[in-house]
């Protein structure tokens, strides 16, 4: 029996044709030769939590649910091996006990670690690189039911550690871990004029800088964090202060605001004046991931792109002139950054690299988010843009291939690693062609 899927933000549904739940390695391996040798497709699935149909499956669908939990330490190297399926948000708890961190973090913690690093997940700060940089061995079964082991010298790894599901279904990560640490977060207002041409100045002066953008204001959330030694005493609100402020007001709030905003969207532009007034500055001491990761109770609709780091003041000029004259946004916008990397399709692949996110809460009218996103996109595309591969976007392989400068490199590991395709499905087949 298989039922409809649906992701977390609401915007893909399928019923895949198989639903398989591998406890094994070896089971999976056999599932996938099976489908290759009968001409099907297979694709994993993890929390659902990317806004494009990456993880669409027409023919089997993988639950990586079986295959979950710590497969190997090395703590001289500080590595740590975890099956795929294992969520981000129990990550810590297997690192702390051994005295270790996550380089780095995004702001959800939902997804399965398969998931993230596949999509091109990533946190903040300028000299820290997507959860994929943080990969340093993978194992996956290719298209023809191989398993095959990815080292950290193996050129394979470039693709395979930022691989869309395209080469194999991933079976086991391994972690390149540092130290434990904890981190000081600074929050609190400021002028948007001042936060947009600042950017470049903020993002080297902290270990980990965003801000949020309140449309139809001068208002900004601005977050800077800087890390301390692990037994650095945690301080500031209490645990239950922060989810108070963050659940109770915070989300709670925003998603009635949005509601009534997505009702009668003249009102927004007085909503958000009220909303950016209400900031308030806090600072408060915790472990890194405590830090890092944020509760997010209102469901959305997003698409982010990643743009040269010097451009980012120019485009938020633009997209804000944009909103301005054309559309009515009660949803903030995040501005973060990241290093340059050389991973094949990093969206950081190359160039210090700002990512601008916008959003549109789930129940505003779909053509008018559809409208918004387009009319982004363009400012996005006129700045060489590389869409967030989880996050919605029209991009194609064509234009792609233009932005990626190690594109058809890609492609050349996918031609050895799945000649079948076994783990095509639409969404591949545009962004990266048939």
């Amino acid at each position: 029996m298989t039922g409809t899927w649906t992701n977390w933000g609401g915007t893909v549904s399928y019923t895949p044709a198989t639903v398989i739940t591998p406890r094994t390695v070896d089971e999976l391996a056999d599932e996938v030769r099976r489908a290759a040798e009968r001409g099907g497709t297979v694709k994993p699935v993890g929390a659902g939590h990317s806004f494009t149909p990456i993880a669409v499956a027409p023919g089997v669908q993988v639950n990586l649910s079986g295959l979950r939990g710590v497969r190997g330490v090395d703590l001289d190297r500080k590595r740590v091996t975890l099956a795929a399926g294992t969520h981000l948000h129990e990550i810590p708890a297997i690192l702390e006990p051994l005295g270790l961190a996550m380089e780095n973090l995004g702001d959800i913690d939902r997804q399965t670690i398969a998931g993230a690093v596949s999509t091109g997940t990533h946190g903040t700060g300028g000299r820290f690189g997507g959860i994929s940089t943080q990969i340093c061995g993978v194992q996956l079964v290719d298209g023809t039911g191989t398993i095959r082991d990815i080292g950290p010298d193996d050129p394979d790894l470039k693709a395979a550690a930022l691989g869309l599901g395209a080469l194999g279904v991933l079976t086991e990560v391994t972690l390149q871990c540092v130290d434990a640490f904890a981190v000081r977060a600074v929050e609190g207002p400021a002028d948007a004029d001042e936060v947009f041409a600042g950017f470049a100045d903020r993002v080297a002066e902290f270990d980990h800088y965003e801000f949020y953008w309140f449309p139809h204001t001068s208002r900004t959330l601005t977050k800077s964090n800087t890390r301390l030694p692990a037994d650095t005493p945690a301080d500031g609100p209490s645990p239950l202060r922060r989810y108070i402020d963050d659940e109770l007001l915070a989300n709670r709030t925003l998603g009635a605001l949005s509601a009534v905003g997505s009702r009668i969207p003249r009102i927004v532009p007085t909503i958000n004046h009220m909303v950016g007034r209400a900031v308030s500055a806090r600072t408060y001491t915790d472990r890194s991931d405590k830090i890092f990761v944020s509760d997010r109770g209102v469901r959305f609709r997003e698409m982010e792109y990643a743009i040269g780091a010097a451009d980012v003041p120019d485009v938020l000029g633009q997209i804000r002139s944009l909103i301005d004259h054309k559309h009515r946004i009660s949803f903030p916008i995040e501005v973060r950054a990241a290093a340059a990397d050389d991973l094949m399709l990093s969206t950081a692949t190359g160039r210090a690299t700002g990512y601008i996110a916008v959003h549109r809460f789930h129940r505003d009218d779909l053509t008018s988010s559809q409208e918004y996103f387009r009319d982004v996109e363009e400012i996005m595309i006129a700045h060489g843009g590389r869409p967030h591969w989880g996050k919605l976007h029209t991009r194609d392989a064509a234009y792609l291939r233009e932005v990626y400068p190690r594109f058809d490199e890609f492609l050349a590991v996918r031609e050895r690693f799945d000649p079948q395709r076994v783990f095509a499905n639409p969404y591949l087949e545009t962004v990266l062609g048939a």
